[in-house]
């Protein structure tokens, strides 16, 4: 039987995979993600998420179905990744404070004995209340999101930042699991 791997080290999307009831190993992939800054297209998001598994591919073996994903944070069009420190926390939250916005995770499965992969993507919008300066800074020292994309993590976010979530839960955490899961079926 394949082996599952997970080309990530998100400890969110090995729980989300955990909880899916999904047996894997994790092997973290090595490719350089930067599309921060760039007007939004899904291409480059999936390109992320596919080069993620090809990376993983070519170390390994043995026939596996490895999953790997890439969650970016769309504002005005533009993406937002993971900040870099408090400050670029504090511009993010701010940017996003009173608005909509959307996330896209892009996920790829690829068979390594077949070398077939399937590429999706989901999206799911979220709109932020006006929240206050003292909040967001808060946040940010409390959580230290500087590993989630748009400087916040759905999860551990106080329910005052949010006043709606439209679409797929999981996707906005960083693995859209029904979606996957469709996708592994597909591929099997």
């Amino acid at each position: 039987m394949k082996k599952y791997i997970l080309a990530s080290t998100s400890p969110r999307r090995k729980e989300l995979l955990k909880q899916a009831g999904i047996i894997f190993e994790v092997i973290p992939p090595d490719y350089d993600e930067n599309i921060l800054n760039k007007s939004f297209k899904y291409e480059l998001v999936e390109n992320v998420a596919q080069n993620k598994a090809l990376s993983i591919s070519v170390k390994i073996n043995y026939p596996a179905v490895i999953i790997s994903a890439d969650t970016v944070v769309i504002n005005n069009n533009i993406i937002l990744g993971k900040p870099k420190d408090f400050d670029d926390a504090l511009r993010m939250l701010n940017a996003l404070k009173g608005k909509k916005h959307s996330v896209v995770t892009a996920v790829c499965v690829l068979d390594t004995e077949s070398g077939r992969k399937i590429i999706k993507s989901d999206t799911s919008e979220v709109t932020f209340n006006n929240i206050a300066q003292e909040d967001i800074k808060s946040y940010i020292y409390n959580f230290r999101p500087y590993d989630k994309a748009g400087a916040y993590g759905i999860q551990e976010l106080p329910e005052s930042f949010i006043k709606e979530i439209n679409g797929d839960f999981d996707n906005i955490v960083g693995l859209p699991v029904k979606m996957l899961l469709s996708m592994i079926s597909e591929i099997n």
